[in-house]
């Protein structure tokens, strides 16, 4: 099928063409502080704040988000459940990607984060429950996660089935739940409802972990994208819709988050082939790094930096707002401090 040809499934994002292209660029050569892009387009930006803290402001964000995560999966009947669910969810060693991503596009079109947080704390339980069905046996058969004894591994096949089932609802139950309907219309809510609902289902991360069990190494493309690429644009879209942004910045915004997940991905396959570390990569899993080599690898990453990039250009106009998006793609990329535990 065409859908699992190289160049076909993404289909707004351009990759180069892998078997004709020009020497690779130099990926990672240099260790970029997750400043502000040099672009001209971003005239209204000024020097003083060409060196973003990007780690503080993460590391800030996280916190709260901790925090609002711990009060929204309370130990209740049955325990060992719970536990489960809070075993991944509240593991203090994640990044908070997704609801970081989240709460940042929210900001960027003038939403307040009190609007976003329930929707951040129920990506991060989304995200916790496919690493959680992700590691079991049947899937990637991962004994660790983030450092840690994974979750079947502690609680054992049954449970972290069941945990990765119950937070997958809980997440939807929050947001219902917990959104502030002073601030949010219904609207909006739902349509974030579907967004989730879109992204980690058939069509979705299930269809790339589908792929990536089943598939031939052709389709690799095609599993980059939906099992990285799918939660960083839900998480960045869905902060778009709380916010009130329009149709065309919505497009920009997943086209953004689909490029900048991919790409984290490419460039830890890139960093795990550098260091020799070919068993951490998943003996299940296809990357570009394993099908297609080092070198076109690194172009991938690079393409995808630069469209990332360029989908962020357009929103100049929103000032310094727009700064923190444009150093996530510099982090993804270069990777020059470390988030989480």
């Amino acid at each position: 099928m065409a859908l699992f040809s190289l160049t076909s499934s993404f289909r707004t994002l351009n990759l180069p063409n892998l078997r004709h292209s020009p020497p690779p660029h130099r990926l990672l050569s240099v260790q970029i502080k997750c400043s502000v892009p040099s672009s001209p387009a971003m005239p209204t930006i000024s020097s003083s704040t060409s060196q973003f803290d990007l780690r503080t402001y993460w590391t800030t964000l996280i916190e709260e988000i901790n925090q609002k995560l711990d009060e929204s999966i309370p130990i209740s009947y049955p325990e060992k459940i719970y536990e489960a669910m809070r075993y991944t969810a509240l593991d203090k060693a994640a990044k908070r990607a997704p609801p970081v991503m989240c709460i940042t596009a929210c900001e960027l079109f003038g939403g307040h984060r009190t609007a976003a947080f329930p929707t951040a704390c129920a990506l991060e339980m989304v995200h916790a429950a496919s690493l959680i069905h992700d590691d079991l046996p049947c899937m990637d058969n991962d004994q660790v996660r983030r450092g840690h004894a994974a979750n079947h591994v502690v609680y054992g096949e049954d449970m972290a089935i069941l945990a990765g089932d119950a937070l997958f609802p809980l997440g939807f139950s929050h947001i219902v739940s917990h959104t502030p309907r002073e601030i949010v219309p219904e609207t909006r809510v739902l349509k974030v409802i579907a967004e989730i609902a879109r992204t980690v289902g058939s069509t979705g991360m299930v269809a790339g972990e589908f792929l990536d069990l089943e598939g031939g190494q052709n389709a690799v493309d095609f599993i980059q994208e939906k099992k990285f690429g799918e939660l960083a644009e839900c998480s960045a879209v869905c902060g778009g819709i709380l916010a009130g942004a329009n149709e065309e910045e919505i497009q920009r915004l997943r086209r953004y988050g689909k490029a900048v997940g991919i790409l984290y991905q490419v460039v830890d396959d890139i960093l795990k082939e550098k260091a020799k570390s070919d068993g951490e990569i998943k003996r299940r899993g296809k990357s570009y790094v394993s099908v297609y080599g080092l070198d076109k690898a690194k172009e991938v990453a690079e393409d995808l930096r630069a469209q990332a990039r360029k989908e962020l250009d357009t929103f100049e106009s929103y000032g310094e707002k727009v700064i923190p998006l444009y150093s996530f793609v510099d982090y993804a990329a270069d990777r020059g401090f470390s988030v989480g535990g």
